[in-house]
């Protein structure tokens, strides 16, 4: 395992348009990737997206990374996993979902940010493999209800994968009993043995993660990247992730001047080597020793999150995934 399973997620390009999801799964593939995987918060929907990737470029895996769970009922996830595995009968199709943030759930769609995750996530992911499994479901929880329920899509005997996003401990735990596979996201490779051991207290999910990464000089990334981490540092659970890695005094300065209103200084208290660990910016070189790195930190399969940062943001995101390539492009 490691980088011939790589992967690449459009998550960071969706700003540049659905045809560019497009592009980039061509480009994968002609770089020896295994998956594409997208996110979705306000722009490009997942499965649409996937399904014009998996049409462009039908060699690869197609992954969600990660859909907010309040968004969709188990349901309908189930129903369009499975009717990407039927398009794609040969392929994985990795259904990740989390429970996302007050701000994309609540703020962005208006749906309920609950205030017991564990067990609306538990319950979510219970319901959705009963529905993946054909069977008719029955099922009486407290975030959930069916009667009834049988899904039509009819599939062999590959199935899609459930996977969850996680960040803290006791979802990583929930994420190796209960998933496939457990999504990392926002966290340097150094940080990862650490998310590694708490997935395992719960069982033996195969590990994923995000790796920030992109071809630029540091002038033309450097305030991007300082307000990529701001915005997640001011999420709570972002925030506990942040500071279990080691940048507990960023995240409270930040947080500080967040709270006065004084966004200036709350940018500027993201530090160097915030910046350098997360959101890594270099040379081709040094953007596939990254990726490297997550695979030697215990990673099974890295996903290149190109940057798109520098004068020609598409250009950019293409030279960071020929960097990163399996096949050494």
């Amino acid at each position: 395992m490691g980088m011939e399973r790589a992967g690449v997620t459009f998550a960071s390009l969706m700003g540049l348009g659905p045809q560019t999801a497009v592009e980039t799964a061509r480009l994968a593939a002609e770089c020896g990737y295994r998956s594409f995987w997208t996110a979705e918060t306000t722009g490009p929907e997942a499965f649409a997206t996937l399904a014009a990737a998996g049409a462009a470029a039908p060699g690869l895996d197609l992954g969600t990374g990660v859909l907010a769970l309040q968004l969709r009922t188990p349901m309908v996830v189930a129903m369009a996993g499975a009717t990407l595995q039927a398009l794609h009968p040969d392929q994985d199709i990795l259904l990740g979902v989390g429970i996302s943030s007050p701000v994309v759930a609540g703020r962005w769609h208006g749906q309920p940010y609950t205030d017991q995750p564990l067990s609306q996530v538990r319950e979510y992911v219970t319901l959705l493999r009963a529905c993946l499994s054909g069977e008719k479901v029955d099922f009486d929880g407290d975030h959930y209800r069916v009667k009834g329920f049988r899904l039509g899509v009819r599939l062999g005997e590959r199935r899609p994968k459930i996977v969850v996003g996680a960040l803290n401990p006791k979802m990583l735990a929930l994420a190796g009993e209960l998933a496939d596979g457990v999504l990392l996201n926002y966290l340097p490779a150094h940080h990862v043995p650490w998310s590694v051991e708490q997935v395992r207290k719960g069982g033996d999910a195969e590990i994923y993660a995000y790796v920030h990464a992109g071809i630029c000089e540091r002038e033309e990334g450097i305030d991007l990247a300082r307000r990529d981490l701001f915005s997640y540092a001011v999420v709570d659970a972002y925030a506990r992730n942040f500071e279990r890695a080691g940048y507990g005094d960023e995240v409270a300065a930040i947080r500080e001047a967040h709270a006065a209103g004084d966004r200036e200084a709350a940018l500027a208290a993201v530090s160097d080597r915030m910046v350098d660990g997360i959101d890594v910016m270099g040379d081709a070189d040094t953007v596939a020793a990254t990726m490297q790195a997550y695979v030697d930190a215990g990673v099974d399969v890295p996903v290149l999150m190109p940057l798109p940062w520098g004068a020609d943001r598409r250009a950019s995101a293409q030279a960071a995934i020929r960097a990163a390539a399996p096949r050494g492009l």
